[in-house]
């Protein structure tokens, strides 16, 4: 899975690598990144994609009221029906913040909540660690039904995706998008 808060210019080479290696992934996108970059969405919908909520703005989930909750999910919701004629049905939390209430919310609005088993500080993209340290960071976790968590915004991300998906097949695993 890919978190896309904004675009850094990577999310392409990602769907390239994805493309030639024929293999599905989740985005989580937000409204900013859905209004920024139409096109970078529509490619993931064409290309068979999984395009899950991250929420309209990117808040805290269980600091917002029950209100302002709902309206992050079904306002972004709402622009992604209305604009791709897609309807999203995976949320994953801003932060992976939740609480009850929020999940019980998630549920009742039809959607599924999406964490993850794996994720390291990747989403800074002045902080990278570099593709081999990133490579061997991202391998040396594999599991069975691993859930990753990577961040489109990572150089390093975008330069080893195609050779972890190499790695992660030989090593006798399957890659599936979540649905």
């Amino acid at each position: 899975t890919f978190d896309e808060g904004y675009e850094n210019g990577y999310t392409s080479q990602i769907l390239d690598a994805l493309k030639e290696k024929e293999c599905p992934a989740v985005f989580f996108v937000t409204y900013d990144y859905v209004n920024r970059n139409p096109e970078l969405v529509q490619r993931m919908i064409d290309e068979g994609h999984v395009v899950g909520n991250h929420s309209w703005s990117h808040p805290s989930m269980p600091t917002v009221s029950i209100d302002e909750a709902k309206d992050e999910i079904m306002k972004l919701h709402e622009f992604v029906k209305t604009n791709f004629g897609y309807e999203m049905t995976l949320f994953r939390p801003p932060m992976g913040e939740f609480s009850e209430r929020t999940l019980a919310l998630t549920q009742q609005l039809g959607y599924k909540s999406v964490f993850w088993s794996y994720a390291y500080a990747d989403w800074d993209p002045d902080n990278q660690i570099g593709t081999q340290q990133a490579y061997e960071k991202v391998t040396s976790a594999e599991h069975e039904g691993a859930i990753y968590l990577l961040h489109a915004v990572s150089k390093d991300n975008a330069e080893i995706l195609g050779r972890v998906i190499d790695d992660m097949r030989a090593n006798g695993y399957t890659l599936k998008a979540l649905q």
